[in-house]
């Protein structure tokens, strides 16, 4: 119970987050947003809060935030329709009802002649008079069909409609929300448990390991190692590292005085991969400023590193099998719960920012994907024919969930058999 709590708080934040820099930069943009989701497939949560629908799906896949303007989301009223019109005390249309009876007693019935629900918002036929009439239609007015409602989106309202720039940051804002959230958990975590200090000091020997059998003690400061300085923990951490089973030679400083050292550091597997261990421990410094500090540059050190490995991936260093789907994700938080909220918190940051790096991959149905269209909108002076975008990132799609589909029954069979 406890990791499908932490699985859902981790997944549902990371997804919010990300939606919610889509659903900001659109509202920004004045972009209408008809629905912000998390999850995908069918709903199990819904409400409805002035003009945008908030839903949680059923299956635990990401999220959306669907604009108006995108897909198929505009409503044509064709000629022949017979609509229910709803006007207001100035005679301007604020519901329209059609494809199903309806009965109200300010209800005006019109066969349609033509409509604009887009540009000039008007809608104009014969009543049953068989007079011909003409209304005008209030910008967030109401279509109602087989008892599903939707406001119409004037053009201008529209994802579309807007400047390559608006229409890109809508959908970078996504991502960039997920490097926000990284930094402001990691800074959390750095004013609670507190920050380690990056010089080369000596805050406490681990018992029986080669740093404490060679005579290594609390406050030494490593001043450098095979003649090599020192000047902060990573590269004495580094050095120890790539360096099992091999023994190295420590100068510290101990109370004024240079001692000389040879130490060995332990082997440790983990991964199939052999790294270096001395059992010594960094001093911990509690200090706002630092933790802020600490929360960049530990989302800039932990975006190099997935770069780096998607590199790999591409380069084929690493195979397909490595990757892990939503089962792999609950089986790595299952193990990372178990070792404290700092653990998590830390490992929450670095999903974060991994579904930041996705997401911003240049290939179709991602966010990037789409930055990609309109970088070449940019350079060509018009849009791309959408139904060939829609076509190329409806394949993405197809594409996307093959591969889904691929890495979850490696983690199952990894996992389970």
């Amino acid at each position: 119970m406890q990791t499908v709590i932490a699985f859902i708080i981790i997944f549902g934040s990371l997804v919010f987050f990300h939606e919610l820099g889509h659903f900001l930069f659109a509202k920004r943009a004045g972009i209408m947003v008809r629905e912000f989701a998390i999850g995908m497939g069918p709903k199990i949560f819904g409400m409805t809060k002035g003009e945008t629908l908030y839903t949680i799906r059923l299956l635990p896949l990401g999220g959306y935030v669907r604009m108006a303007g995108e897909d198929m989301d505009s409503v044509e009223l064709q000629p022949g329709y017979r609509v229910g019109i709803i006007l207001n005390e100035d005679d301007v249309a604020e519901k329209i009802y059609f494809n199903q009876s309806v009965t109200h007693p300010n209800i005006v019935f019109l066969e349609v002649e033509r409509a604009d629900l887009e540009k000039d918002l008007f809608i104009e036929g014969y009543d049953e008079e068989e007079r011909f009439v003409r209304y005008k239609i209030a910008r967030n007015a109401i279509l109602v069909e087989n008892g599903n409602e939707i406001m119409i989106a004037p053009v201008d309202r529209q994802f579309n409609s807007k400047t390559v720039g608006q229409r890109a940051m809508a959908i970078f804002a996504g991502p960039l929300f997920n490097f926000i959230l990284a930094f402001f958990v990691l800074m959390a975590l750095g004013m609670m448990r507190g920050v380690p200090a990056s010089e080369p000091v000596i805050d406490s020997v681990m018992p029986n390991l080669p740093a404490a059998e060679a005579g290594i003690q609390a406050g030494d400061r490593v001043t450098s190692i095979n003649g090599q300085p020192i000047e902060r923990w990573n590269e004495l951490s580094g050095i120890v590292q790539e360096n099992p089973g091999k023994p190295l030679n420590f100068v510290v400083e101990r109370d004024n005085q240079n001692i000389e050292l040879v130490i060995t550091p332990a082997t440790v597997v983990e991964n199939e991969q052999q790294f270096g261990q001395l059992g010594i421990l960094r001093p911990i410094e509690q200090d706002p400023l630092k933790a802020v500090v600490f929360g960049a540059t530990q989302t800039w050190d932990y975006t190099v590193l997935i770069v780096e490995l998607l590199g790999k991936l591409i380069t084929g260093q690493f195979s397909i099998d490595a990757l892990s789907g939503p089962v792999g994700i609950y089986k790595a938080t299952e193990t990372v719960a178990q070792h404290g909220i700092f653990n998590l918190m830390n490992w929450a940051a670095l999903l974060s920012i991994n579904l930041g790096i996705m997401n911003l991959l240049p290939l179709p149905a991602l966010d990037g994907g789409r930055l990609l269209f309109f970088g070449i909108e940019a350079l060509r002076g018009k849009p791309i024919d959408r139904q060939k975008e829609g076509m190329v990132h409806f394949v993405g799609i197809v594409l996307l969930m093959i591969l889904m589909v691929v890495v979850t029954w490696n983690d199952i069979q990894r996992f389970f058999f």
